[in-house]
């Protein structure tokens, strides 16, 4: 196995790069080698990369983010990202999201859509109730763990 030359400079702007973006970590893999750079958060470690938003996504219709500040990892009704990626509130650039607040939901309907590594994964609502709360906004990185929207 050939030694593995470390390059500081190019870590450090990786490491630039997730300040800029505000993401947790970057994994850059070129055939036997790989670097991963993330950053400290009070969140749990991330479980993916993070995939880049779809050139050209246009932004969906202002929806109400409230109660975006406190901690809301313990509220029993708390949806929480599985994956580190983009959140999406509406299947499609230009189409309608999925949910807004005061809507009443089904246990397994789809509440918003989050891409990482070019794949588009649903995120269901884990039970019946009603959505009091959208913690994020659309095409927006998101953690692992990162509460996104409250059912009650």
């Amino acid at each position: 196995m050939a030694k593995f030359e470390m390059d500081t400079d190019f870590i450090r702007k990786l490491a630039a790069i997730l300040e800029e973006t505000n993401l947790g970590e970057i994994e850059l893999a070129d055939g036997e080698r790989k670097i991963r750079v993330a950053r400290a958060t009070a969140a749990a470690p991330a479980a993916a990369p993070t995939a880049v938003a779809p050139a050209g996504a246009a932004p969906v219709a202002m929806v109400p983010v409230t109660g975006a500040t406190g901690d809301h990892s313990k509220h029993p009704g708390a949806v929480k990202s599985p994956m580190v990626g983009t959140a999406y509130l509406s299947p499609e650039p230009g189409k309608p999201v999925f949910v807004h607040v005061g809507d009443k939901v089904t246990a397994g309907q789809t509440l918003l859509i989050i891409e990482a590594m070019k794949t588009f994964n649903p995120i269901k609502a884990p039970k019946a109730g009603t959505v009091s709360q959208i913690l994020i906004e659309n095409a927006r990185p998101v953690e692992f763990g990162e509460v996104l929207m409250i059912v009650e």
